[in-house]
Order: C-alpha cells, then structure tokens, then sequence
C-alpha cells in the first residue's frame, strides 16, 4: 500500500524566517548582458550610456519576479530596437565587484534576432550600434573587451567581470 504525504501549501515558518533572513543579511543584485552578434558582418552591438564611460553590451539589472531570459528581451527592445527570434545563449556568469561587493552578471549570446529600426537617442542611450569585432570603437569597456575575448577567440572565461 502506498501512503504519501499530503504537501503543504506553504514552507514551514522557520523555512520562510530563514530565507527572509538570508534575504536581509545576503542581498545581491543580478543583472545580465546580451552579446548580440551579427554573423554575416562579424559584428556585435554595443551602447553608449548617458550616464557613464565607454562602449557596453546592452542590458541591466533583473527585476523581482523576472526571469534573466525575459529582463533581457526588455532591455534589448529598450535599448536597442532588438527583439529575440529564437532563445538565447547562457554564455558566462561573472562576479562584478567593480560595481559592487554583491553584483553579478549573466552573459548571453543572441545570434537570431531582428532590429525593428534604428535606435533613436534619448536619456539613457546616447548611441548604439553594431561593430565589427575586431574594430571595436575607442572606449569599449574591458569587461566587453574580456567577454569578446572568451566568445570569439576562446579565452579562458573568467569568473570576475
């Protein structure tokens, strides 16, 4: 005879004041970056922000309650005009501590994607556009530099941003 256990609705309440408190005393942020890579030009595209140095992948933090999948999706469209045709690529995880002591930033490669029409300046996004991967412009920020370095010309993947 088979006897199961019925399963509670709801975490027992020490499990629940143990993840609010790991919630207080670990808090972290998570954010993520998509690669967007135009095969038949070799090229990718990159950002330029209003509010801060150099050339970037588009991307940002992950929202409470959203995937990386679909944070990713918004800010591409955000920041770029750029909408997935297919899933992307989980490529890399990285430790950011020049941002903080407790960023971290997953990385993925889009290589089926459309652009709806060129991105219009506006607060945020000074420029963006594609560049050929090895005309990268002046500015490129080393952690783009890095991450161009372990997708297209197999460098160890590093764990730090």
């Amino acid at each position: 005879m088979n006897v199961t256990t019925p399963q509670r609705p709801w975490p027992p309440l020490s499990a629940r004041l143990f993840h609010f408190w790991l919630r207080l005393s670990r808090p972290m942020t998570l954010g993520m970056r998509g690669v967007v890579y135009d095969q038949e030009n070799h090229a990718v595209f990159l950002v330029r922000h209003t509010y801060v140095k150099g050339w970037h992948f588009p991307g940002g933090g992950v929202e409470p309650g959203e995937s990386t999948e679909a944070a990713l999706a918004r800010e591409l469209v955000e920041e770029g005009n750029i909408e997935l045709l297919s899933r992307p690529e989980l490529k890399s995880f990285h430790f950011n501590r020049m941002a903080s002591n407790r960023d971290h930033v997953a990385v993925y490669l889009i290589t089926r994607f459309r652009q709806t029409h060129p991105h219009v300046p506006d607060r945020e996004i000074a420029e963006a556009r594609f560049f050929p991967v090895d005309a990268l412009p002046a500015g490129t920020s080393d952690g783009t530099r890095r991450r161009i370095a372990e997708i297209f010309e197999d460098a160890p993947v590093s764990d730090e941003w």
